[in-house]
């Protein structure tokens, strides 16, 4: 395994994978906790399945841009490492799957050598950063918001300061008001704006913040209408800061920066953050634009001579595939991919396709679809025929027969109920039964295998949840029905309601009945989720409710959609958050590799990383000492208050001053050479007065 490390031309990189090989090896050798190994693995992207001895790769590609050349690597990899088969995520990765541990490092290698990534793809830490797959080319764009997107990504990768937060943290880019990228469910959520300053166009943007999905959904809060781009890149840092400091890191279900808003409000957490401000290496983050638009040229390629296509089929692809741009004479076309599977095969055609006669560029969607741009209008009739070679022609892109599912229980540990089984027979139900659906954009319909809402289920017109339903001494499959979720546009959404519990083998039938009664009843143009309002829920309880009973229970309902053994629940530990509980000696271990990275830091003379890590090593050793007392440890500053209270004021550990002066020096100090140096000798003095406490108490 040690060829990939003279092949990769990027230290940083290099020092990454040689890292997660040599912990592996610690951790078969019984030298590192589970724990604490499963936190590091997850923020290099790997992921551990529901089937035992196989990981989920998840590959992190920031506003789901890949380029043909990237797109071929990925497709190599898979081929080699994987099972040939590429998933597209609802946060615009891509993920593979069996994927034995052992290889990992050299298959992270072999992806690097086009510039695509696995850090931070899963864990507590910044996920990746997504954006409309329509940035830079929509007509109603204030303008492109991709090097904002792409400006984020680069600052927040590696950064010392969201490497092991209590949870993980979601960022999303609008490109238009339509808020097509979902910002109010969200941690940061950003809509582009723009505003004339003494005659001159200033660009800034909406801010959402405390956005999220999962059990207990929560709207995301506008907290400032118009934030200058030049502040964008502090503000998140002083937000994410926040976070790491003040979230809870016991318990997982509690652990999101939804519920630290909850608790403390957003006027105080802006507060905090304001205070942050003094502490941050820039005050003003200037993102350059220009070079990037500049940069930027639509190909003008030959396109070969092919007949147009005419029937039935080609008109209705053009009609929902087939997008406008706003750069004149070009268009983007969309690709439906089925719950977000291709395969290699096609994938690597696809990519010299985009290559050779578009702009060699795709951008994956929240939806798991494909979309191509910069395509001349010309050429549409040559990409029809192309694509309808690789199976890629079926339309109503983004439409209700445009269905979005996790995993669910085909690889995930945390998967109650099939959602891609349910999604294929949803799906068909629409195609065979509804075709007049297949052009409503109003209309969505999404399904997650568990609570966790990966699928998105609890914002859709209709959503689907996996559950299970006692029946006597045993369980069956059973889907929560959801109804009046939508998208209303500049930052504002809605949450659908909880309507009724039934069987998995019914949700066909509540799907039917639920178009039926839309279609019948339903007033001219009225939209989905305003018809939803003008009947109410309990309208929906009332006819959906036959369909929940289980008198009539038969030996199909057992048995899950695309399965052939009866349903068993098994659920396993969960990988979305981290860790709990961890050993004391690995924590002490670990805070001594974050005083390592200081110095490193430092002698790369980058002041605010070394600083950062400072940080770290000094709530870190705290936290290991208050373990080992059996302390509870839910955020790094009720760690540094007990750490107080336990050691210092009862004089069992003597520091210079309280453990809060030293560590909060950060807040009030701007990152300097001087301090970044006078910080790292004080955390190391502390570290070995705690280390060496802890070691006369095991000797005891």
């Amino acid at each position: 395994m040690q060829s990939f490390r003279t092949e990769i031309e990027n230290p940083v990189v290099e020092k990454d994978i040689i890292e997660l090989e040599k912990k592996i090896a610690l951790f078969k050798d019984g030298k590192i906790d589970e724990e604490k190994f499963r936190s590091l693995r997850l923020a290099r992207g790997v992921y551990g399945q529901r089937q035992p001895g196989v990981q989920m790769i998840r590959i992190k590609l920031p506003y789901g841009k890949v380029t043909g050349k990237q797109l071929h690597r990925i497709c190599k990899v898979s081929d080699e490492y994987s099972t040939g088969r590429l998933h597209i995520t609802t946060r615009q990765d891509i993920q593979i799957h069996y994927v034995s541990l052992d290889r990992t490092p050299e298959l992270w290698a072999e992806l690097e050598k086009d510039d695509v990534t696995l850090r931070e793809a899963c864990g507590n830490t910044v996920r990746n950063v997504t954006a409309s797959e329509t940035a830079g080319v929509d007509p109603k764009e204030p303008f492109d918001v991709t090097p904002y997107a792409d400006a984020t990504f680069k600052y927040m990768l590696r950064n010392p300061i969201c490497q092991e937060m209590g949870r993980k943290f979601k960022m999303a880019f609008s490109a238009t008001d339509d808020d097509t990228a979902l910002t109010y469910l969200h941690d940061l959520g950003f809509i582009p704006k723009v505003k004339t300053v003494d005659g001159e166009e200033v660009r800034g943007f909406k801010v959402l913040l405390g956005g999220g999905l999962g059990s207990q959904p929560r709207h995301a809060d506008v907290i400032e209408e118009f934030l200058a781009t030049d502040k964008l890149i502090p503000f998140i840092e002083g937000v994410v800061r926040i976070f790491d400091r003040h979230g809870e890191r016991a318990k997982r279900m509690k652990a999101r920066m939804k519920f630290l808003i909850k608790d403390i409000g957003v006027e105080e957490f802006m507060k905090l953050v304001h205070e942050e401000q003094e502490a941050l290496q820039f005050q003003s983050y200037p993102i350059d634009y220009k070079s990037y638009e500049a940069a930027k040229t639509l190909p003008n390629p030959d396109i070969p001579e092919v007949e147009t296509p005419t029937g039935e089929a080609y008109e209705r692809w053009l009609n929902t595939n087939v997008l406008p741009q706003k750069q004149e004479g070009y268009v983007s076309i969309g690709i439906k991919v089925h719950l977000g599977d291709f395969y290699t095969d096609k994938a690597r055609k696809l990519a010299d396709l985009v290559s050779k006669y578009a702009n060699d560029e795709i951008r994956l969607s929240l939806r798991q679809n494909i979309l191509i741009r910069d395509v001349k209008e010309e050429a549409i009739p040559f990409f029809y025929r192309e694509l309808e070679k690789l199976d890629f022609v079926a339309y109503g892109y983004d439409t209700l027969g445009d269905l979005t599912a996790c995993p669910g229980t085909d690889t995930c540990n945390l998967g109650i109920a099939s959602s891609t089984g349910a999604a294929h027979v949803l799906e068909e139900v629409i195609f065979k039964e509804y075709p007049q659906y297949l052009s409503n954009r109003n209309l969505t319909i999404k399904i997650s295998g568990c609570m966790n809402a990966c699928g998105q289920h609890n914002m859709a017109s209709i959503g689907f949840q996996g559950m299970s339903i006692k029946v006597g001494k045993s369980v069956i499959p059973a889907l929560q029905v959801l109804l009046g979720g939508a998208t209303l546009g500049q930052g504002q959404g809605r949450f659908a309601d909880k309507v009724i519990k039934i069987p998995s083998k019914r949700a066909p039938q509540a799907l039917r009945l639920i178009l039926d009664d839309y279609e019948q009843n339903a007033e001219k143009d009225e939209v989905f989720v305003t018809y939803y309002d003008r009947q109410g829920q309990m309208y929906f309880y009332d006819f959906l409710k036959p369909l929940a009973s289980t008198d009539d229970i038969v030996d199909s309902d057992f048995i899950d959609w695309g399965n052939e053994q009866e349903y068993v629940k098994a659920v396993g530990v969960g990988e979305c958050a981290g860790v709990v509980i961890d050993l004391v000696a690995t924590l002490l271990l670990e805070a001594r590799e974050k005083l390592a990275n200081a110095e490193d830091s430092f002698n790369a003379k980058k002041w605010s990383d070394s600083i950062y890590h400072t940080y770290a090593t000094l709530v870190n050793t705290a936290k290991a000492i208050l373990v080992s007392e059996g302390k509870k440890t839910n955020s790094y500053a009720d760690i540094v208050k007990q750490f107080d209270e336990t050691f210092v004021d009862s004089g069992k550990i003597a520091l210079e001053g309280s453990f809060a002066d030293i560590v909060y020096e950060i807040q009030q100090n701007a990152p300097t050479e001087a301090f970044a140096k006078a910080y790292y000798e004080k955390a190391e003095k502390v570290y070995h007065t705690i280390s060496d406490y802890r070691a006369k108490e095991v000797e005891a």
